[in-house]
């Protein structure tokens, strides 16, 4: 019995969210500063044969790494928005249906494919949210 008390409670404790605006992360000194930048939702439209079968809808947030390649980031955000709405397009185009669940691990690999491209200094992208609706 004590046993089953110890685990719920263990879930408990992970399940729970950290408090606004708070982010856990790791690395050299244990307390660095994460420069995160924002993307704007992006929706794209899934396609099936001639008609619009639905929406492919995302966000994301890029891990810059410094503070420096976060004032680049926002600088060239344009840049990166239009090859993150290109790399969502082919996506949705291929591999998206309003009626299954999003591959996030391979929208995941298009996207930072893309990104890192376009700005090779990109530490990594974050889908934050996602999802696929019919029409």
């Amino acid at each position: 019995m004590r046993r089953g008390k110890l685990a719920a409670l263990g879930l408990a404790a992970a399940a729970a969210p950290l408090p606004a605006g708070l982010a856990q992360a790791s690395g050299e000194g244990g307390g660095g500063k994460l420069h995160l930048v924002h993307m704007e939702e992006v929706i794209v439209p899934i396609v099936d044969a001639d008609h619009m079968a639905g929406s492919l809808r995302f966000k994301l947030v890029l891990d810059a790494g410094t503070i420096e390649s976060e004032a680049l980031l926002l600088r060239d955000m344009p840049m990166l928005r239009a090859a993150t709405v290109a790399a969502g397009l082919e996506f949705a185009r291929l591999n998206a249906s309003g009626l299954r669940a999003v591959d996030v691990e391979r929208l995941d690999h298009d996207l930072t494919a893309a990104i890192k491209a376009t700005d090779p200094g990109v530490v990594r992208v974050l889908i934050v949210e996602v999802a696929a609706s019919g029409r």
